[in-house]
């Protein structure tokens, strides 16, 4: 081959590579901004981090930098003046939303189904949100975009006839965020786009097909692959107890998951918050930002599950936990998989049935606590079980991976340490973190009543939803409102957290529809 030849031969290679190659991710606006994003944030030009983060600029990011660097060293510079002329600053559109007069609790969810769904997006040039191509429902409040974990629990009250289509869209939107970005973010932000959120989406497809048809696994399989793909990135080249991103071989060889972000500075939802806890660290403060990062991962941000010394954010360290309820729901995604391959008559089903069987002893080898009687998360540096009581306990039950006598010492133990008059705390730990008792929270009173019920424990099942729909309805019938969690101890409101208690609220409906008017439905 001549030299020509071979300058088109590799020249035809490079341009394949190309053409294959993932486009890169949209960048956030802290790395868009630069500093001007870090000054706005430092500044406190709104008390909330989150609310620049979502500002849409009115003309590109480039023309806006290049006015920022001529204009900020004037000595009469109004930086508030600045944002407020060259950005739309985001409106919280369910903050005012109260139900009707005498209006009862299952009518006021189904009114408020309209006021937090959103269209299809129409793509805004320089805005951090991630369009969706079909309908879905917000959280509320603060919360004006879809969110991974809790659109599971959300989903729980689309399932009525006339709302299933609406179901249908949110997870054809997943559908969509796994082909356009490899993977379901957070939320659909871009500051989300580093970091996933618990892999709900095999359980999702799981409860669609069990409603729609077994055609739901078949029309999702490539889409279930690629999030397998995503979270199990490098498992195979790992070495006896290292990690890799969202992967852990320990050392006897068994490989489970972990929660991670690819990014290690302050999150551009929580900058101020996140640079004052890494001051306040003896620690790098990357390895700070790669913590709190990995914990908003899990849903569970914040709480003294994560804490080394149980109780001071600063001292966060997520990396370093391998997760129950993780790899319940890794679990959960292996045998949907396996699910859609034997619906297509693959023999490839085979070996992913085996591989969540093989995740599922995993978890009973490694998770369960003898000395707790019940799961706890596991320190894989340490090579030692966590000692914490902590809702992710309930997991393997509600996925089916426990043994009938783990589950009855779990539920033996839950009465004696998280039990509460009106409902569950995630931990029996009082840290102020808002994941952390008094706290109670919609996705985990579901999964522990549904996991207690698949186990035969229906009393105490009962008792959690009656004091749970209790609450619920008592702050309903006070405040005209349904709100993201709610002191389940019953002698004060839901606090903690780095913002006040959101009202909508997307996950507290759709539990409560499922515990209290599907009757109705």
């Amino acid at each position: 081959m001549n030299r020509k030849h071979c300058l088109l031969a590799w020249a035809l290679l490079w341009l394949n590579a190309a053409l294959a190659a993932p486009a890169p991710l949209p960048q956030p606006p802290s790395v868009v901004y630069g500093d001007l994003f870090d000054t706005v944030q430092r500044q406190k030009v709104f008390v909330d981090s989150k609310t620049f983060a979502d500002a849409v600029p009115k003309e590109s990011p480039a023309d806006i930098m290049a006015a920022w660097r001529r204009e900020k060293q004037a000595t009469d510079f109004d930086l508030a003046a600045f944002v407020a002329k060259h950005f739309t600053v985001p409106e919280v559109r369910e903050s005012t939303y109260r139900s009707q007069a005498g209006e009862d609790v299952c009518a006021h969810i189904a009114s408020l189904w309209p006021v937090l769904t959103r269209q299809p997006d129409q793509p805004a040039a320089g805005s951090s949100l991630l369009p969706l191509p079909h309908r879905y429902v917000v959280p509320g409040g603060r919360f004006q975009e879809i969110y991974y974990w809790d659109s599971y629990f959300t989903m729980l009250g689309l399932e009525a006839p006339e709302r299933r289509a609406l179901a249908t869209d949110m997870l054809e939107n997943f559908a969509h965020l796994i082909d356009t970005y490899g993977h379901i973010p957070n939320g659909n932000r871009t500051y989300y786009l580093s970091r996933s959120q618990p892999p709900f989406f095999g359980a999702m497809v799981a409860r669609a097909a069990a409603r729609d048809g077994d055609a739901v696994y078949t029309r999702f399989l490539p889409q279930l692959l690629r999030e397998h793909e995503f979270w199990m990135e490098g498992a195979t080249k790992l070495a006896p107890g290292s990690a890799h991103r969202r992967v852990v071989r320990l050392r006897n060889g068994t490989v489970l998951n972990r929660y991670w972000d690819d990014r290690a500075t302050p999150r551009d939802e929580a900058y101020r918050e996140d640079i004052a806890t890494a001051a306040e660290s003896k620690r790098p403060a990357a390895e700070v930002y790669r913590n709190l990062r990995a914990t908003a991962e899990s849903g569970w941000d914040f709480s003294s599950r994560w804490l080394a010394d149980g109780h001071t954010l600063s001292t966060i360290r997520t990396v370093d936990l391998l997760p129950v309820d993780l790899n319940s729901l890794m679990y959960e995604l292996e045998r949907a998989i396996a699910r859609a391959l034997a619906l297509r008559q693959d023999p490839d089903a085979k070996r992913w049935e085996e591989l969540a069987q093989q995740r599922a002893q995993a978890i009973r080898a490694v998770f369960w606590n003898e000395q707790r009687h019940l799961y706890t998360d596991y320190w894989w540096r340490e090579n030692r079980l966590a000692n914490a009581a902590t809702l992710a306990a309930l997991y393997p039950l509600y996925f089916g991976v426990a043994d009938a006598g783990q589950a009855h010492q779990t539920a033996n133990t839950l009465r004696l340490t998280l039990l509460r008059p009106e409902g569950v705390v995630p931990t029996t730990v009082a840290s102020g973190q808002q994941w952390d008792a008094p706290n109670g929270w919609a996705p985990l009173v579901w999964l522990t009543i549904e996991g207690l019920r698949r186990y035969g424990e229906t009393d105490l099942a009962d008792f959690i939803a009656r004091g749970w729909r209790g609450e619920n309805v008592a702050v309903f019938r006070r405040t005209g409102k349904l709100t993201e969690k709610y002191d389940v101890t019953g002698s004060a409101d839901a606090r903690g957290g780095e913002y006040p208690n959101q009202d909508g609220f997307g996950w507290t409906n759709g539990v409560l529809w499922q515990l209290a008017c599907t009757a109705a439905d």
